[in-house]
């Protein structure tokens, strides 16, 4: 598969909410499913003064609204390999990734491994069990058949759902597009069959999160090569909105 990348990908595909130049290093985001880049914008005020933030953008939303979503998990996870490659270059950068993010920055971090290009250098994960189990029930929500109402209760309940949109019926249906779309990707994983990867690894989980199986952490350290770290923070599958807005503090490789 080719990396070389449309002239005006980097344009639409990565977000850059404080465009640092001569940063030490980039903080790079991966979206969870349906969402898009936003919940990422206020990190840029949490993290170091020399520390950027590119944001990823998956198609058919934010500055990609008019391409069409992806249809398959290893569809949006080359466009989002791409995509990385086209934010940092050679360039150092720690990936991050939440919820179904996490296992899409797994992914994108061991195909760069394999290709020997744009190697992060670390990779932390968060609110995810490990991918290398496989796709399972626990992992399926929302679902399909969830209704309309149903995926919506699930976002606003999250705090997924930006005040501006709750009153306008049409950003409504299209933020329920949106997770439909990732719900349909993420049904389609499976798993890469990496044996790890070699940066280190910190893995991010919430304690009281009920999606997340004990052994979680344990499974994580099986895919680490490298060095590995486990944080256990208050709150659910999205923490409490406090450590949300600060999530960045606690993410080793950019706090040395």
């Amino acid at each position: 598969m080719s990396n070389q990348l449309g002239p005006a990908r980097q344009n639409t595909a990565v977000i850059r909410p404080k465009q640092l130049d001569g940063a030490t290093t980039t903080l790079v985001c991966l979206g969870f499913c349906g969402g898009g880049t936003g919940p990422y914008h206020p990190w840029a005020e949490v993290v170091a003064p020399d520390v950027d933030v590119a944001l990823i953008c998956y198609p058919g939303r934010d500055g990609r609204f008019l391409e069409d979503f992806a249809t398959t998990w290893d569809e949006l996870a080359e466009d989002a390999t791409r995509t990385v490659v086209s934010a940092v270059g050679d360039r150092p950068y720690v990936l991050f990734g939440h919820s179904m993010g996490g296992w899409m920055a797994f992914d994108v971090a061991s195909r760069l491994e394999a290709r020997g290009t744009s190697v992060p250098d670390a990779l932390v994960v968060s609110s995810c069990n490990a991918p290398a189990r496989g796709l399972t029930p626990r992992d399926m929500f929302p679902a399909r058949q969830d209704t309309d109402e149903e995926l919506l209760t699930w976002m606003r309940t999250h705090g997924l759902i930006a005040e501006h949109v709750l009153g306008d019926p049409d950003l409504l249906e299209m933020a329920v597009e949106i997770m439909r779309a990732d719900i349909a990707v993420r049904d389609t994983f499976r798993y890469n069959g990496a044996a790890g990867v070699t940066m280190p690894l910190q893995v991010l989980a919430g304690a009281d999160d009920k999606v997340i199986e004990s052994d979680a952490p344990a499974q994580w350290r099986e895919l680490a090569l490298g060095p590995y770290r486990h944080d256990s923070l208050p709150g659910g599958h999205f923490y409490t909105p406090e450590v949300w807005r600060a999530l960045p503090t606690h993410i080793t490789a950019i706090n040395r």
